[in-house]
């Protein structure tokens, strides 16, 4: 199952990736979204998937033999909260060098 996921996150960078080299800004927005949705599958798959105990500790004090690890979870949540910051950004610049210059490329900004 990891291995899968480790091919589809490199598959989603590079998809990201393509889509943020072309000249079009909605191309360039959901490069930036499907970048964001692969780092965080990225912390997942970094984390383990694993479905033993939670991270509890039991009555003699020991933590359980094997246990899921919460700071890939905490790091997901922070990455995605992070890229809809992003996420909201990029379109809230789309809208306004869209409005002005009534332009869709980045190429006829220049003008």
């Amino acid at each position: 199952m990891e291995f899968l996921l480790s091919i589809l996150v490199g598959l989603l960078f590079a998809a990201g990736v393509y889509l943020l080299l072309h000249r079009d800004f909605v191309k360039l927005v959901i490069g930036i979204v499907i970048i964001g949705n692969a780092t965080a599958l990225f912390i997942f798959v970094a984390g383990r998937i694993v479905r033993e105990n939670a991270p509890f500790i039991q009555e003699d004090g020991l933590p359980p033999e094997n246990f899921a690890d919460p700071v890939p979870q905490a790091l997901i949540l922070t990455a995605l909260v992070i890229g809809f910051g992003i996420q909201a950004f990029a379109l809230i610049l789309f809208k306004k060098v869209y409005d002005i210059p009534k332009v869709e490329k980045i190429d006829d900004l220049k003008k």
